[in-house]
């Protein structure tokens, strides 16, 4: 009969992964042109009319950053009737992927916004599972609202203006940001918010002469490297780029750096709103560039504040030929740079970015990306000191802050599981084969709490496509922010790593896995309902080698993600956990539900299939639990004992008695059973033995042994002499 179960599960399983429309377009597999991007005619590439569909006309690029302006005809004459705008022409806001989600949008002449239009995203968790119209439902929430709005999702417990997307709520974080950041700073831009105004920068009278160790460490002076790595180049002994920086116009920085003489000279040059900046660098690339050759630009660097671009031409460089520090660094190139701007201000924090060309190694194309190091004056050189500033919290940041209860409930739920496992002797030493309430009671709460709690509520099911991305940012760029945008699925992750380094992956797989302690639960309620004549394992020779499939699927999941993570994510439906959790079964199509209820109908008469023959994450924590600090004990005459073999429902335990740590669940049944003297063979013999003889039972120690007699009488004694 398992035998037929297994077929019609691995048919449930053919038909999911082929209702996954692999080679469906979708907004991840759009390519967005250069025109788009960055060509003068943003309209000609993009469905403006889309967002903003009372315009019929419109201009091209203008501003900085860029927008375009909408017109409508009436009565033969052309009027302005709003705003389109790229968001990643104003923002670069990444979401769970890292990567920013590219919108369009639209804002009439009053601020409000007349429409929102995802263009494309990297989203892996909606290429499967959840499907891209949430995202597009998503965005329609903003229409109508006003740019300069400052709108919340609905994440606390009073919630928000804007219900958030179950199962992405980073991406929707993200994007929340992206659209509001966007329409408020083009609405300032063109006069329809006022932004808040910074008074002018006074400095403080000092003027001390400082080295280069003291300026660097106040801040005064910043650093910012770049690897050839960084940029996708290998390492050629030296740094892409190695640049020191710093504000010239505070009297101490640019008397120290320059001396006295040159500084009082720059300062007579420079009129009001005009900033110097000095640049010192070393590496294998110039940061000057070459466009300031054929254009007079200087395309490789560029100041940062707020939304503000400061770019440089050649009349506004002026050469630096010497640094008055006798600790200053070596360099290769020098420049100082004015900044001619009445919106540049020192007071507050400004970027120096660094731009460039960087070779993707996953598609092989060059990107566009910049390097940021931030600057601000010390507080010590600004009358008043260093103004308030509030700064847009991280997607991330905002995720961990929203949910701070459900942290906490998380944390003790799994600190308590480890503490209770970690006490494993006491239990199992307080336990029988026949009554082991001091285990099943707790693992059968942990069970609900990891199904209701940790899956259904939180829907913190680790997946296989976590992994995946490890081995991408492993090979390609890592970057903490992606991980750290999903509060539970990080933790769970470093609880993983933790204790499958301690006790392999058991505690997890067999005490905590959402999807893993519902099947278990489905086993428990087979026996609670009278089907326990029907329950049982495949044999062992057929477990033995289907117990391979899940490494095999394990292995195909990795190995297809590093030539498409799309497909990748598609065959990964081959995990229910979306399904089950983040989705939901009746949100999703009948081969996905029907995949669901195969494998819970199966586990009702056998214990977690799924998790010993599919399952890839399993098979990912299976690995590293071969080199386990823990494992479970063994005597010597297990080698020869089938009992604890034939009550494991795992199947871990081989004919010589050894436990296979990559397959066992943790379920102390063998432990129980090591300390029995009713149902460990060799205890009991010896107990019998002694009843027979009329000798005491001595108490078990920690080898599984009854202490023995002459041990004891020798005890006696040296007590007594």
């Amino acid at each position: 009969m398992l035998y037929r179960l297994i077929s019609l599960l691995w048919a449930a399983l053919l038909a999911t992964l082929c209702a996954a429309p692999a080679s469906a377009t979708s907004m991840y597999d759009t390519v967005l042109s250069a025109g788009l991007m960055g060509g003068p005619d943003l309209c000609a590439e993009a469905p403006c009319s889309d967002v903003l569909p009372a315009a019929t006309v419109f201009s091209k690029r203008k501003g900085a950053p860029a927008y375009v302006e909408g017109y409508a005809l009436e009565q033969g004459k052309q009027k302005m009737v709003g705003y389109v705008f790229l968001s990643t022409d104003v923002v670069d806001i990444p979401a769970y992927s890292g990567k920013p989600v590219v919108t369009l949008i639209g804002m009439d002449t009053k601020g409000l916004i007349t429409g929102v239009r995802i263009l494309k995203h990297s989203e892996p968790i909606l290429l499967a599972g959840i499907p891209e119209t949430v995202l597009t439902k998503f965005v329609k929430q903003y229409f109508g609202k006003p740019g300069d709005a400052k709108l919340e999702l609905g994440l606390g417990r009073d919630g928000g203006d804007l219900d958030a997307i179950s199962g992405a709520t980073v991406t929707a974080i993200a994007e929340n940001q992206t659209i509001a950041q966007s329409a408020y700073e083009i609405g300032k831009q063109v006069g329809i918010f006022k932004g808040m105004v910074k008074p002018r920068a006074h400095f403080t009278p000092l003027r001390e002469r400082l080295d280069w160790a003291a300026l660097v460490k106040e801040g005064a002076v910043q650093h910012l490297r770049v690897e050839s790595a960084d940029v996708g180049l290998p390492s050629g002994g030296k740094p892409h780029m190695d640049l020191h920086f710093g504000y010239l116009n505070v009297p101490t920085v640019g008397a120290s750096l320059l001396g006295e003489r040159n500084y009082a000279r720059l300062m007579q040059d420079l009129k009001e709103d005009e900033h110097a900046i000095f640049i010192i660098g070393t590496g294998l690339e110039s940061f000057k560039g070459s466009g300031f050759v054929r254009g007079g630009i200087y395309d490789r660097i560029q100041v940062r504040q707020d939304t503000d671009r400061f770019t440089f031409r050649d009349t506004d460089y002026l050469n630096l030929y010497h640094l008055e520090p006798a600790d200053a660094p070596e360099y290769s190139e020098s420049a100082i740079f004015i900044v001619r701007s009445a919106n540049f201000n020192p007071a507050w924090p400004w970027q120096l970015s660094l731009l460039a060309n960087k070779l993707d190694m996953q598609t092989h194309t060059k990107v566009f990306v910049h390097f940021d190091e931030e600057y601000w004056t010390p507080a010590r050189y600004l009358e008043g000191g260093r103004p308030k500033v509030e700064r847009p919290v991280p997607a991330w940041k905002a995720a961990w802050l929203a949910r701070k209860g459900e942290l906490t409930l998380f944390v003790l739920a799994l600190l308590a599981t480890a503490g209770l496992y970690s006490q494993r002797d006491r239990l199992v030493r307080a336990s029988s084969r026949k009554s082991k309430p001091l285990i099943s009671i707790p693992r059968t709460i942990l069970w609900v709490i990891a199904v209701g709690f940790f899956g259904l509520y939180l829907k913190a099911q680790p997946s296989i496509t976590q992994v995946m991305t490890w081995f991408h940012s492993l090979v390609y760029q890592w970057k903490w922010e992606l991980f750290l945008s999903d509060p539970f699925i990080f933790i769970f992750w470093w609880f993983m790593v933790v204790t499958v380094v301690l006790w392999g992956r058991g505690l997890f797989c067999g005490w905590l896995c959402p999807f893993g302690s519902l099947q278990h639960l489905a086993y428990k309620l087979g026996t609670l309902i009278g089907l326990g004549r029907f329950q049982g394992l495949l044999p062992k020779r057929v477990h033995d080698k289907l117990k391979w499939v899940k490494y095999g699927v394990f292995a195909v999941l990795v190995g297809v993600s590093f030539y498409s993570m799309e497909l990748a994510e598609h065959l990964a439906e081959i995990e229910p956990f979306k399904t089950t959790f983040l989705v939901g079964v009746l949100n999703r199509g009948w081969p996905f539900a029907a995949f669901v209820a195969v494998i819970l109908g199966i586990s009702i008469l056998s214990e977690r299939p799924y998790c010993k023959y599919i399952c890839p994450l399993g098979a990912g924590l299976a690995v590293p639990s071969f080199f386990r600090l823990f494992g479970l004990k063994r005597k010597q005459e297990c080698v020869t004992c089938t009992a604890c073999a034939k009550g494991c429902g795992s199947h871990a335990i081989d004919a010589q008695g050894r436990i296979d740590q990559k397959e066992c669940l943790l379920c102390l049944d063998c432990m129980v059973m090591y300390y029995d003297d009713h149902a460990c063979p060799l205890l009991a013999k010896e107990r019998k033995t002694r009843e027979k003889n009329g000798q005491p039972l001595t108490p078990i120690d920690e080898r599984g042994y009854f202490i023995s007699l002459d041990a004891v009488r020798s005890e006696l004694k040296r007590k007594a002499g």
